[in-house]
């Protein structure tokens, strides 16, 4: 065979080879698209990242008022060449989400919370001003009404969170805020603007600064009862709420997966 037919053949051969690899690059990229579709939230871009997650240790305010995260150390460093500490942990401490299962007897547990339900637009309702002077303040429809006013519709699958400014008290006793009965005072979802967004939006989650979804003093628990059970979920001790705009940030939900959990302990962070 002449040179110049060799080097043709090895041509077309790595032609024939180049498009094979481009259709199946092709094939997969379609795949891909057809299977894990961008969530809408992520459409626009972003620009910045913020995080919405306290560190927490012994000290860090919970709802009863023990201690929610304890560390053993069992290898270290020094000893062993490597460290490793043992937790033990209270699902609903720090920064955390109540899955359904939580407040029902048998809603959807924290694993099985739909991956897409986790990455959202995140809608901040602020009510600092109003909650700086008055601790029992509580999201209401009219809140609501004046966010859509502004901002237009809820977004679908949205996170609609408080902002109250309880997330600058953590290392105080105003966190809690509990009065000479042990009653606690912060703010929370008033049981209407939590049966409105039921009703009028699809919002897969409703997030606060505070300790619980429903306000301090509640002795009934309204807003978990009626939110939990109908599918969604809670986010409580969110941080930095001031630093993100009330529209237009994505909400990411590093929720965790232990099987069969009621809530847990998650990475937070807002791209906006």
């Amino acid at each position: 065979m002449c040179d110049i037919c060799v080097m043709n053949a090895v041509k077309e051969r790595m032609l024939s080879r180049r498009d094979f690899f481009k259709a199946g690059a092709a094939a997969v990229g379609a795949a891909t698209l057809a299977t894990a579709a961008t969530p809408p939230a992520m459409a626009a871009g972003h620009g910045g990242v913020v995080d919405m997650t306290h560190t927490y240790d012994p000290e860090f305010p919970t709802y009863f008022g023990a201690p929610g995260i304890a560390a053993e150390q069992k290898f270290n460093f020094k000893e062993h060449g490597f460290n490793l500490f043992q937790l033990s942990l209270n699902e609903h401490t720090g920064t955390h989400i109540d899955a359904p299962l939580h407040f029902s007897a048998d809603g959807a547990s924290v694993d099985e919370i739909p991956v897409s339900d986790l990455v959202v637009p995140l809608c901040v309702i602020h009510i600092h001003e109003r909650a700086a002077s008055n601790p029992d303040s509580e999201v209401t429809p009219e809140d609501i009404m004046a966010w859509i006013s502004r901002n237009g519709p809820i977004p679908d699958k949205a996170c609609v969170a408080m902002h109250s400014g309880w997330d600058a008290k953590t290392a105080t006793p105003q966190f809690r805020n509990a009065d000479d009965q042990g009653v606690m005072h912060f703010p929370g979802f008033h049981i209407e603007a939590t049966q409105m967004l039921l009703e009028e939006t699809t919002a897969a989650a409703i997030g606060v600064d505070t300790l619980s979804l429903d306000y301090g003093a509640s002795k009934d628990f309204k807003t978990h009862y009626a939110w939990l059970p109908a599918g969604r979920y809670g986010i409580e001790n969110l941080n930095n709420l001031a630093k993100v705009p009330e529209a237009g940030a994505t909400l990411v939900v590093g929720a965790p997966t232990h099987r069969g959990g009621s809530g847990g302990p998650a990475r937070i962070f807002a791209m906006v």
